[in-house]
Order: structure tokens, then sequence, then C-alpha cells
């Protein structure tokens, strides 16, 4: 998160924690017309498997943070608020949140460049303090958490059942889903066979022979 996202969600985070939810991070994108701030939230860990955020959620938190927003007044001009639940891409703010899906994939793009990558996908494989250790071509990154910008899970759409599983040579691997191999073509009447020979018809005998 930039400077500005992590002052208000410090400002923020409280008022979500409120209404029993807990606030991920924000994104603040300035912009010409308005910036757009967008929250992420999600239930705590602790009840993730009895219940998850639904929109009467993001209603409650939309409602609470304009009326913190509109008496804080810590955004400069025109913004337009959005709340969202994390998805299957979840966005990822802080080395908390990576330690917690450790094993799983990542997109990530760095603030500043580093062994000449700034963007990369790899293997989240720990969380040590603030350092998170990817896996990158069969190599080890170690990127500390304050140089990443933006990062989110890549999600194992073949395991979700989402996408295709394919073979190594790219084709659909899920049975019955191969193609079939390549027979012989059916005949075509309208096609001459290209095996007989071109010679003229043999004239029938007429009535009057």
């Amino acid at each position: 998160m930039t400077d500005k996202a992590d002052e208000i969600a410090a400002l923020l985070s409280p008022t979500v924690e409120s209404l029993g939810l807990e606030l991920l991070g924000i994104e603040y994108l300035p912009a010409p017309g308005g910036a757009t701030v967008r929250l992420y939230i999600d239930v705590p860990q602790a009840d993730s498997d009895t219940r998850s955020v639904g929109i009467e959620d993001c209603e409650a938190v939309s409602r609470e943070v304009s009326a913190q927003l509109d008496v804080e007044d810590p955004i400069t001009g025109n913004y337009t608020l959005e709340v969202s639940s994390p998805g299957l891409d979840r966005p990822l703010f802080g080395a908390a949140q990576f330690a917690r899906f450790v094993g799983e994939s990542a997109k990530v793009t760095l603030k500043l460049p580093q062994d000449g990558r700034r963007r990369f996908v790899g293997k989240i494989v720990r969380v040590d303090g603030t350092t998170i250790v990817f896996a990158v071509d069969n190599a080890e990154f170690e990127i500390d958490a304050a140089n990443i910008d933006k990062a989110k899970l890549v999600p194992d759409w073949v395991a979700l059942g989402l996408a295709p599983a394919v073979d190594k040579s790219g084709r659909d691997a899920r049975p019955g889903k191969q193609k079939k191999p390549a027979g012989k073509k059916p005949a075509n009447k309208n096609t001459p066979d290209k095996n007989l020979t071109n010679k003229p018809a043999a004239s029938e005998p007429s009535s009057a022979e």
C-alpha cells in the first residue's frame, strides 16, 4: 500500500472491526477527476469456515466509512469509495497475509526493481518477519514487504474446477475431452476419387442396334 493508503487504513480499520469484519487493505488511486478509494474486507480468519462476506456487509461498511471520511476528511478533493470482498484472486497486504497463504502463488509488483525484476509470479515459500521468500524460476527470491506495491493470489483454476487440465502437449486432459485420432475421411459422392482413371465412360448400345 502507499503511504496515503496506510494512513486511511489505520483510520478506518477500527470502524470495520466494529462491524465484525476485517479490513484487509486499501488501494488509493489518485486521478485528475477524483481519486478512487477501494477497501477490501473479509470475515475474521477464525470465522472463515462458517461465513463469508456478503453484499449487506459491503453496504454496511460503505455507510459507516463514508460517514467517518466526511468527518475526518483525510482525502483532498473528490473521491469514489468502493468496498469489495477479496475474491479468489485476493489482494495481499503486509507480511502477515502472505504468511497465511504459504504454498500458494502470487503475482507481485514491486515499488523498486530488485535483481532486475519489478513484476513476477512466484510461490510463497515462507515469511521471516517482514521478509517474504518466493520461489521464482527454481530459485528463492527474497523481498521486503515494504517494497511490495501490489500483490494478489494466483488461484489454481484447474484445482478449483474452473479451467481444464492440460497435458504436456497443451491438450485438454480431462477424460473424454481428448481429440480422437484422425481417420480416413468418408467418401464424398460429389468428389471424384483420385484413384480412378480419368477414362471416358463407354457408350451404351442404343436400342436401335
